[in-house]
C-alpha cells in the first residue's frame, strides 16, 4: 500500500535556510597522475590567457600587429590571419554552437572533464590553492594554525597570501583588457595612468571577481551559482565514464588491521581502508564513496590519493577510477568490463561537430573581401518625373575588407531601360560611375536608380546592384526591388 508522502515530511523545516551554510575546506596536496595533468593543463591555459595578447602577427602597414585583437573602435576582430567584420557574427555564432557541442561529447566520454580540468573557476582556484599551501603549509598545518587564532606570524603569513591573490586578480583583469587594445600600449598607458577610465574600471571589477570566487567562494561557485552540475545530468548516460569508487571491491570497509585478522579468519573484506584520503583532498569536501554527487567536479585528486595509499598496503590501484555502474555490476556478476565509447550518442556529436567545423571552413576559404549592401528608401518608395520616368531612392553600403584602397565601379542590373546614377559622383553616359574607397573601410552612398516611362513594369520588380573591383575583377552583388507608384 502507497502511503501519501506530506510537503512537511519532504522538508521537516520550511523556514530553513535554502542551502546548507558553507563549511571551510582544506583540501590536502596530492600527488600522482591526475594531479600532474591538472598542472600541466593550467600551465597551458593560464599562460595562453596571460601572454597571448603579446603575441605579434604581421597583417601590413596600417594595420594592428596583435594576433588576438578585439578592435571595438573599428568594429574589428582579429585573430592571427583572420580578420572578422560585424557583418560576420555568424562565426562567432558557430564557435558557440561546437564549443557546446564538444562540451557535450566530453560529458558523454568522461563526465565533468571541463568542471575538473579546464574551468576557468577550477584553474584559478587551484593556483590559489597552490599559494595558500605554499604560505601556510599543508591540511593539518592550515588547520592547526586555524583554530590557534590570530598570532604575528599568522598575521604576516595572511598579508602575504592574500597580496599575492590579489596581485593574480589584478593581473588576470589586466591581461583581459589588453585584448581590446595594442597590449603594450595599453600596458604602458596603465603604469604611467593615462588608460581610459573604462580599462581601470574593468579591471576593478575582474580583480574584485577572481579574487572573491577563487579566494573565498571556491566549491560555493560549482555547487550554487553554476548550472552546468544540473544540466550535465540530462545531458549524461549510463555508458559515461565518472568518477567512481568501486564498491564492489571496496566493500565492506573496515580498518587495514581489521581487514588482515579478518583475511586471515577466511573472511571477505574490501579494500578500502576508510583512511578517508579521498575527503582529505577533495576540493569541494565529498566522499566519492558515497555515490555520484552534484558537488563533484571529477578532477580525479581522489583516485591519486586512494592509489598512493592502495599502493603503500600493496593493493591494486584504482578502487577509484573513472568507471560506471554498469560495470561494477557486471564485475559483482562476474562478467567482463565493457567500454562503449563509440555510441550513438557520440557519433552525433562528432558529427555534428565535423558539419558545422567544415561549413565554418569553407565559408572562411570562400568568403569574399567586397560586400556591399542595399537598402530601399520608404519614403517615398518611388517618384514619377515629368517626363513620366520613374526613380527609386537607395541607400548603399560598399565594404571593403582587405587591407588596400580600391577603386570599383557600381552599375544596375533590371529593367532594360534602368539608369543608375551615384550621389556626388560623376560619370559619363556610356560608363559606369567608380568610387574609390580605403582599405579596411565602409562607404555609404546615395543611389537613384531611374526607369523609362516606355517600361512596362510590374508593381515591384527586381533589381541587382554589382560593384566590381577595377583591378581585381572581384565582384559584390545586393538585390531589392524597383517599386512603382
Amino acid at each position: 500500500m502507497n502511503k501519501t508522502v506530506l510537503p512537511s515530511e519532504l522538508n521537516p523545516d520550511p523556514d530553513g535556510p535554502l542551502y546548507v551554510a558553507q563549511k571551510k575546506i582544506y583540501p590536502q596536496r596530492v600527488s600522482g597522475t591526475f594531479r600532474r595533468i591538472k598542472w600541466i593543463l593550467m600551465a597551458v591555459c593560464l599562460g595562453i590567457y596571460y601572454f597571448l595578447p603579446f603575441v605579434r602577427w604581421n597583417r601590413g602597414p596600417g594595420l594592428p600587429d596583435q594576433a588576438v585583437l578585439l578592435d571595438l573602435a573599428n568594429n574589428r576582430f582579429y585573430f592571427f590571419f583572420i580578420e572578422l567584420w560585424p557583418q560576420e557574427v555568424y562565426y562567432f555564432t558557430g564557435l558557440l554552437i561546437i564549443a557546446a557541442i564538444v562540451l557535450f561529447l566530453m560529458n558523454s566520454l568522461g563526465g565533468r572533464v571541463w568542471c575538473g580540468y579546464l574551468c576557468p573557476q577550477t584553474v584559478w582556484t587551484d593556483l590559489f590553492y597552490a599559494v595558500e599551501r605554499a604560505i601556510e603549509g599543508d591540511r593539518r598545518e592550515r588547520m592547526k594554525k586555524e583554530a590557534e587564532g590570530l598570532t604575528l606570524q599568522r598575521a604576516a603569513e595572511l598579508t602575504l597570501k592574500h597580496s599575492i591573490w590579489l596581485m593574480i586578480a589584478w593581473w588576470t583583469g589586466g591581461a583581459w583588457v589588453l585584448y581590446f587594445a595594442d597590449a603594450p600600449t595599453l600596458m604602458k598607458e596603465l603604469v604611467t595612468f593615462q588608460a581610459p577610465m573604462v580599462a581601470y574600471i574593468w579591471i576593478g571589477i575582474l580583480t574584485f571577481t577572481t579574487y572573491v570566487l577563487a579566494g573565498f567562494m571556491r566549491e560555493q561557485v560549482c555547487v550554487y551559482m553554476c548550472p552546468w552540475p544540473r544540466i550535465q545530468a540530462a545531458l549524461t548516460d549510463e555508458w559515461a565514464l565518472n568518477v567512481t569508487y568501486k564498491y564492489d571491491r571496496g566493500e565492506t570497509r573496515t580498518s587495514l588491521k581489521k581487514a588482515e585478522q579478518a583475511r586471515a579468519a577466511g573472511e571477505k573484506v574490501g579494500d578500502c581502508i576508510d583512511c578517508n584520503q579521498c575527503v582529505a583532498v577533495c576540493p569541494t569536501g565529498i566522499d566519492i564513496r558515497d555515490g555520484s554527487q552534484l558537488a563533484c567536479i571529477q578532477c580525479g585528486l581522489c583516485i591519486d590519493a586512494c592509489d598512493t595509499v592502495m599502493k603503500k598496503i600493496g593493493r591494486e590501484p584504482r578502487l577509484i577510477g573513472y568507471d560506471n555502474d554498469i560495470n561494477i555490476h557486471r564485475r559483482m556478476e562476474g562478467k567482463p568490463e565493457v567500454f562503449r565509447t563509440i555510441r550513438p550518442r557520440t557519433v552525433i556529436y562528432t558529427v555534428l561537430i565535423a558539419v558545422v567545423g567544415a561549413i565554418m571552413l569553407y565559408t572562411l576559404s570562400h568568403r569574399t573581401l567586397l560586400d556591399v549592401n542595399v537598402l530601399h528608401d520608404r519614403n517615398p518608395l518611388a517618384v514619377r518625373l515629368s517626363d513620366g520616368s520613374v526613380r527609386n531612392g537607395y541607400t548603399m553600403r560598399v565594404l571593403n575588407k582587405q587591407g588596400i584602397d580600391r577603386v570599383v565601379s557600381v552599375e544596375v542590373e533590371g529593367p532594360p531601360s534602368a539608369t543608375l546614377q551615384v550621389i556626388g559622383v560623376e560619370a559619363a553616359a556610356a560608363e559606369r560611375p567608380t568610387i574609390s574607397i580605403g582599405r579596411d573601410q565602409t562607404l555609404e552612398l546615395r543611389v537613384l536608380v531611374t526607369v523609362g516611362s516606355e517600361e512596362n513594369l510590374d508593381k515591384s520588380t527586381p533589381v541587382r546592384f554589382r560593384v566590381t573591383d577595377t583591378k581585381s575583377g572581384e565582384v559584390a552583388a545586393a538585390t531589392d526591388n524597383f517599386v512603382t507608384p
